[in-house]
């Protein structure tokens, strides 16, 4: 990519940022859906940054056995310390640990980027927890995200204990509430679950905005689908309905564009055309104000089928965007992401869909 890399050098000329790098990843016959979401989360800085401090203070004990924090912090370090300021890198040892960890991800088949960015995402956590002093003596919990009640339910095992929260989830963990209402007795049930991401039901000719309203519309629990209230002692007629109650530092939204379709027997692709604004206001939280974001990258699904096709993803760094496809790496223009919403018609020929978006908040208390 020698050619490709000083050609991406001289589009950023004397604005090439400081210290950033820009490289390619290799494909190793079907990884494009690791790939593109190894890059999303290397220009998650927040989360790169966090990953690169915990290996610099893992090194010490070198010892420790391998896994996949380990591979992709490795990895991470390896592209921020190139001397070249693009290239390509073979991220072989973390495609490797992939495999050899979870067969899903063995075959050659096509594989689904979601489902890689969910997998990695809780086995980071899994491996945090493990590593951490107080998870030694206690029996084995589920992953946070796992228990229904989220951090509301500190006595899940046994133990009054609030679960730990590793710089994964300061980054990506949000909490959702899902408020039941009786409509005997008005009694408000409310539970709360955390999430990494959010998975939206798309339309054609929508938005992340309508899809979001969607997500968060009220639903009514009758017939053979009546709530028991406690309050009531009996199954009665309810309301439900998801809230957002702490938004997340880093909002992952998935796409559900890939929907199993009865008559077929399989699943087809939705190439619906979902705008997706590169500020969002997030307005379906508990409390009315609204969270702001900043769109930084998208996981691209290019192809008609769920069973083929191929991952791309489109990054902001430094405020320019960058396409990223496997090896390659290109300037692009910021109005160019709009051609990635989805198709108006249903046969058309552009098949280069968003799938799954990462938004940074704009709030700087989100950290906390």
């Amino acid at each position: 990519m020698g050619a490709a890399g000083s050609k991406l050098e001289k589009a950023l000329g004397d604005q090439f940022p400081e210290g950033e790098r820009y490289f390619g990843l290799e494909n190793f016959g079907n990884t494009c859906y690791c790939n593109s979401v190894l890059q999303a989360l290397y220009f998650c800085v927040p989360f790169r940054e966090q990953l690169l401090e915990y290996y610099s203070n893992y090194k010490n004990g070198a010892d420790a056995e391998e896994n996949l924090l380990i591979c992709l912090a490795d990895l991470f370090t390896q592209i921020s310390s190139q001397k070249k300021k693009t290239g390509v890198i073979a991220p072989k040892r973390f495609v490797q640990r992939l495999k050899k960890q979870n067969e899903l991800f063995r075959s050659y088949m096509h594989q689904d980027a979601h489902e890689f960015l969910n997998f990695l995402l809780n086995e980071l956590v899994d491996i945090l927890e493990k590593e951490a002093p107080t998870a030694k003596n206690e029996a084995e919990t589920s992953p946070p995200e796992k228990v229904a009640n989220g951090p509301k339910n500190p006595q899940a095992n046994g133990v009054q204990k609030e679960p730990l929260v590793t710089w994964v989830h300061k980054n990506f963990q949000g909490i959702l509430t899902n408020e039941t209402r009786c409509l005997r007795c008005e009694t408000v049930t409310a539970r709360d679950e955390t999430f990494f991401d959010l998975s939206l039901d798309i339309e054609q000719n929508s938005s992340i905005t309508s899809c979001l309203k969607n997500f968060s519309s009220t639903e009514t629990l009758n017939a053979e689908d009546k709530f028991f209230c406690d309050k009531c002692c009996s199954l009665q007629e309810a309301q439900k309905r998801m809230k957002i109650k702490k938004p997340p530092h880093i909002l992952v939204i998935h796409l559900k564009r890939f929907k199993y379709i009865e008559q077929l027997g399989r699943y087809k692709k939705l190439s619906y055309r979902v705008v997706f604004p590169l500020e969002l206001k997030l307005s379906n939280t508990v409390e009315d104000a609204d969270s702001e974001y900043s769109l930084f990258a998208v996981v691209v699904h290019v192809g008609s089928g769920p069973n083929h096709g191929h991952y791309v993803s489109l990054v902001k760094s430094h405020n320019h965007w960058l396409f990223f496809d496997d090896e390659n790496v290109e300037m692009i223009d910021e109005s160019a992401v709009q051609t990635f919403f989805g198709s108006a018609q249903e046969y058309s020929s552009n098949t280069d869909h968003g799938y799954i978006l990462f938004y940074e908040s704009l709030g700087a208390n989100k950290n906390s």
